[in-house]
């Protein structure tokens, strides 16, 4: 039997993710630190921004350049569904072929596969709600640049930034531990059909791996993206 491979990363992460990999490592590099002076400005009594809530289907595609820390390039496919309270990552690592499948539900459970091995996991947070920016209280940082946008900024319990394009509210990336993944495309309202994707196999119910232990965050990205087990 095939090694399992490896385990998640947090919701969505939401969540929640692509072109080449020399333009975006000079992205990474160009992003620059939110204004102290607008995160002053909101502290000393002008209203700071709020964070736009995400719609409660949208398809996001994501890239995210894990070299630094040992991994590879990713491309991933979200597909949040709020109203069915699910959310499915189609993670497509670097020249690795068929994509892994996550798929994470409202009451917390994940199930990470692909077409040998599964992975189930429970997560006490769950499937994060279109406003959970402003429900998990987070803290506006200030204007800053990523990709060329103008953004407003926030960090939250989740993310040690967040960035938002300022002119449009849309998401443009966000750092989650040194993992920074941009946002290539948002699609608010794209719905994935109700297709054998959301559907974990069989072998995920046999109980050879269920309820396994979740790593810590950042060694589950880092795994997955090193392919490594």
């Amino acid at each position: 039997m095939l090694p399992p491979p490896p385990p998640p990363p947090p919701p969505l992460m939401l969540l929640p993710l692509l072109l080449a990999a020399s333009s975006f490592a000079a992205a990474n590099a160009k992003a620059t630190p939110p204004s102290a002076t607008a995160a002053a400005g909101a502290r000393a009594g002008s209203p700071a921004p709020v964070p736009t809530p995400w719609p409660e289907q949208f398809h996001a595609v994501i890239f995210t350049n894990l070299t630094e820390s040992g991994g590879r390039l990713q491309l991933i496919d979200i597909y949040y569904d709020w109203p069915k309270g699910r959310n499915l990552n189609l993670i497509h690592n670097q020249l690795s072929g068929d994509p892994t499948y996550n798929v994470e539900w409202a009451n917390g459970t994940s199930y990470l596969f692909d077409a040998a091995s599964c992975w189930t996991f429970h997560f006490a947070v769950g499937l994060l709600p279109p406003d959970w920016m402003k429900a998990r209280g987070a803290a506006y940082l200030g204007r800053g640049r990523l990709d060329g946008f103008d953004c407003h900024v926030w960090s939250n319990f989740l993310f040690a930034r967040y960035y938002e394009d300022a002119a449009t509210g849309r998401p443009v990336g966000w750092n989650f531990n040194g993992m920074l993944r941009h946002v290539l495309s948002f699609e608010a309202g794209a719905v994935l059909s109700d297709s054998g994707k959301w559907q974990a196999p069989a072998y995920c119910f046999n109980g050879s791996n269920a309820d396994a232990p979740a790593p810590s965050p950042v060694d589950q990205l880092i795994r997955r993206g090193s392919g490594s087990s």
